[in-house]
């Protein structure tokens, strides 16, 4: 598994037989320095934690050039459907879909999706999710998308035993770093951990510090990647 960090929450993940997006906030993400032709070149799949701008990003324009499935909420693939993306493949909380080469599952996230029109009115975008990916010879992945702490992370840890977690820390739109670091150590056996939604802009933390400091003493390894940078996990 090669996972690179794009930013934010954005994730480009290679495994046998898929290339897949997740979250992919490209256009005005600050911290997203890349080629986006690079990061979608042989793109298979794009997966969506809930419809947030920051998150959403550039799945519309993606997945028309590259012809990639967009996997997400059954509202906000039946919104990226009516803004002419030819395939997505709608879920929602608790089911698993297989996808080829893997499969996935949505998880229950505290938090809230929707996106502005034109007119400036709120639409709600279904539910925000979690996701966990899982593919044969591969270290099952769970990425948390935006969310505060929640006891019921045991449930997601007992019923896909995820090896490799990705979790919110930028504080005030999710939880902070300290109480991430709870979760990750509470509920989860994660052998990697890896922070995001930090960094980008001026309201949430600027560093994964809170995290790190917090995560001291833990058997879980804690990554911190630069933003391109790829981890083969």
């Amino acid at each position: 598994m090669q996972l690179t960090w794009l930013g934010h929450s954005a994730f480009h993940l290679e495994i046998d037989g898929a290339v897949i997006l997740i979250d992919p906030f490209f256009t005005g993400n600050p911290a997203f320095a890349g080629d986006t032709a690079r990061w979608t070149r042989g793109l298979t799949h794009i997966l969506l934690t809930h419809g947030h701008g920051d998150h959403l990003g550039d799945t519309v324009a993606i997945a028309k050039a590259t012809g990639a499935k967009v996997v997400a909420d059954a509202d906000l693939a039946d919104f990226v459907a009516r803004k002419g993306v030819a395939k997505v493949d709608p879920m929602n909380s608790g089911g698993t879909t297989d996808q080829g080469a893997f499969r996935v599952s949505l998880t229950v996230a505290h938090h809230s999706s929707a996106t502005l029109d034109e007119n400036g009115v709120s639409h709600s975008l279904g539910h925000p999710h979690g996701l966990v990916i899982a593919a044969k010879g591969e270290k099952t992945l769970y990425h948390a998308g935006d969310t505060d702490i929640f006891s019921d992370m045991a449930l997601i840890d007992e019923i896909y035993q995820p090896k490799i977690g990705i979790l919110p820390i930028g504080d005030r739109f999710t939880m902070g770093g300290a109480v991430a670091a709870l979760a990750a150590r509470r509920f989860f056996h994660f052998e990697t951990v890896i922070p995001c939604h930090y960094g980008t802009f001026p309201l949430i933390d600027a560093t994964a510090d809170k995290f790190v400091a917090a995560m001291q003493g833990a058997e879980t390894k804690v990554a911190v990647p630069a933003v391109g940078e790829t981890l083969t996990l």
